[in-house]
């Protein structure tokens, strides 16, 4: 196994982290140093995507199928020490050009962490060809670590919604209370049971606005019933300003600290997904209760 590594070229092997058992042994660690390939083992299953693409390799699960072609290219590969934290730096990474298949490699300089028990926030500029960028966090322990990456996730997901339809409305539930007001009043010239649907599901709705209130703080009755009133008389962009503790008749004229605005993609997926939900429980006929 160690000559057919050896013999695809590789000089550094990253090895996915086991479930099982461990993903390598002292033996098998001891025949690959004398060969010298370097070994970076106990890689996280979820990152294995993120450093093929940053590496320019492909993942290999049979060793029949280690050939050079999968192989990614590097100047340098370095433990480096930082603040009592150590991470794996991979420098001079060569990415194929898209525009033609015979043009030379283009050499990048990207940086990835392989050991994220850091501490501040480091971000690396792409350069030119780079198709991923690495973020090392930083933090005191494992709670500030775990809050700093759920708000970047976020963050990314708010860009990702933009690129999809680079549209935004107003927050602050007002895009919730008037499809609510809107469906209740379709619901009123409905003359068949589709009427009792169309109300069930303006109420629903309504639950966003109500636990945003209840999270703030403020009363939720009083204010849901205020939006309503204000959406009944026009006003589309009313929703709740929860620094200022109330409604507000127009959130697009709040102040830039104040103003709340959100993805158009987060309200309509929610809602989509929310009646394809219920569209599938109320297809079930019956419960079999079985051990």
């Amino acid at each position: 196994m160690v000559k057919t590594i050896k013999k695809a070229g590789c000089n550094v092997l990253l090895i996915q982290k086991s479930i099982l058992r461990d993903a390598v042994t002292d033996l098998s660690l001891h025949f690959l140093s004398k060969v010298k390939i370097l070994v970076v083992k106990e890689i996280e299953r979820d990152e294995v995507e993120f450093l093929c693409k940053s590496l320019g390799c492909k993942p290999i699960a049979d060793i029949e199928s280690f050939t050079a072609d999968k192989l990614g290219t590097a100047d340098v590969v370095e433990e480096v020490s930082e603040d009592g934290a150590k991470y794996v730096r991979v420098t001079g990474i060569a990415h194929p050009t898209p525009s033609a298949d015979k043009a030379p490699p283009v050499k990048t300089t990207a940086k990835d962490t392989i050991s994220r028990s850091s501490s501040s926030l480091a971000v690396t500029t792409p350069a030119t060809g780079d198709r991923t960028v690495s973020l090392v966090v930083r933090g005191s322990n494992h709670l500030v670590l775990e809050e700093a990456e759920r708000s970047i996730h976020d963050a990314l997901c708010v860009t990702r919604c933009l690129v999809k339809k680079p549209s935004l409305i107003c927050g602050g539930g007002a895009s919730e209370i008037e499809l609510s007001v809107r469906l209740r009043e379709l619901a009123l010239k409905q003359s068949s049971v589709t009427g009792y649907c169309m109300a069930a599901f303006a109420e629903a709705i309504e639950t966003i606005p109500f636990t945003l209130a209840e999270n703030a703080g403020l009363s939720p009755i009083n204010i849901v019933t205020e939006l309503r009133n204000l959406h009944a008389e026009g006003h589309k962009n009313a929703g709740i300003n929860v620094k200022r503790g109330l409604a507000v008749k127009d959130m697009w004229k709040e102040s830039e600290s104040q103003l709340v605005v959100q993805p158009l993609l987060v309200s309509t997926s929610a809602i989509e997904l929310s009646a394809e939900t219920v569209r599938m429980i109320l297809k079930i006929d019956d419960l079999v209760a079985a051990r």
